[in-house]
């Protein structure tokens, strides 16, 4: 059955380039993106839409506008507004109206957007009031019980929320009877343990959200980490191994972070690197 899918981007960061290229140096990676005056580089945080068969699927929801100032400040948070939800209702769509929420992992920037924006003096609340939330049950352990290295990217409180609503789903093996067979999960632990990557069976080839085992076009590049990941070596291993199966496949990888990318074909260029081609900026409306 043909899809429609939808870019959805949500409120937009800039971090420390430094931080987002790991150990490769400057020199090498101020050739793809530009940098301020702070040494920090664009980035956005895309979910992703999926009309199909009368559901509305939202794979993520961005960091969202639930930072207090000195926090959005700290986190480089652009928007004051919950970008999200405007772009959902561009889409045609509000949060009342998803009815599966696919979460990769619960680090703010993929999970922030569940809540509404920051109030002085009032709590925010969880959104999306009627759909099941589909996460990776290691992920989600993760969230409950973070490492000192990591826990400043979970929110404090969010997984008692989302645990309240009764319609919790943590997903152990490969598929869920919620999304059915077009929808086959697998974990990657380079980045963060448990973080469960969905790959979507449509008519023009598979399309991966690479959430943050590959963030953005420059990441396709086997080498390059980022230093928020917690065992680079491992994640540079899991990356191969999805990307050669994708040039099999004719697959697509779909970016969360990339400011000028969404959709890209995995390919390889003259001198035998991974790359993509016939990126697409956004998706509206496309069937696949």
């Amino acid at each position: 059955m043909t899809k429609q899918f939808y870019s959805i981007l949500g409120n937009s960061q800039k971090l420390d380039g430094g931080a987002m290229f790991g150990n490769a140096p400057k020199a090498l990676w101020q050739r793809w993106v530009e940098v301020d005056e702070q040494n920090r580089i664009d980035l956005v945080c895309r979910a992703l839409l999926v009309k199909d068969g009368g559901k509305n699927i939202l794979f993520e929801t961005g960091i969202g506008a639930f930072f207090e100032p000195k926090f959005k400040d700290r986190y480089g948070v652009q928007e004051d507004e919950h970008v999200l939800l405007q772009s959902l209702e561009a889409a045609g769509v509000s949060h009342e109206d998803i009815d599966i929420l696919v979460l990769s992992h619960l680090h703010f920037d993929h999970a922030g957007g569940l809540l509404s924006k920051w109030q002085e003096g009032k709590e925010p609340e969880l959104l999306f009031p009627n759909a099941e939330f589909i996460i990776g049950k290691e992920a989600w352990q993760r969230a409950n019980n973070p490492h000192p290295r990591d826990k400043a990217s979970f929110i404090p409180g969010l997984t008692d929320l989302i645990e309240q609503t009764g319609r919790l789903h943590l997903i152990e093996g490969e598929r869920s009877d919620l999304l059915g067979d077009d929808y086959r999960f697998f974990l990657s632990n380079g980045h963060t343990p448990g973080m469960l990557l969905t790959e979507i069976t449509t008519e023009q080839g598979p399309v991966v959200f690479a959430a943050d085992l590959i963030p953005g076009v420059p990441w396709v590049h086997l080498p390059i980490t980022m230093g928020y990941d917690r065992f680079p070596e491992n994640l540079i291993e899991e990356k191969k191994l999805l990307l050669d199966r994708l040039i099999e496949e004719n697959g697509h990888l779909y970016f969360t972070h990339d400011p000028e990318t969404c959709l890209g074909t995995v390919t390889k260029d003259e001198k035998g690197r991974f790359t993509t081609q016939d990126n697409l900026k956004q998706l509206v409306n496309r069937a696949m």
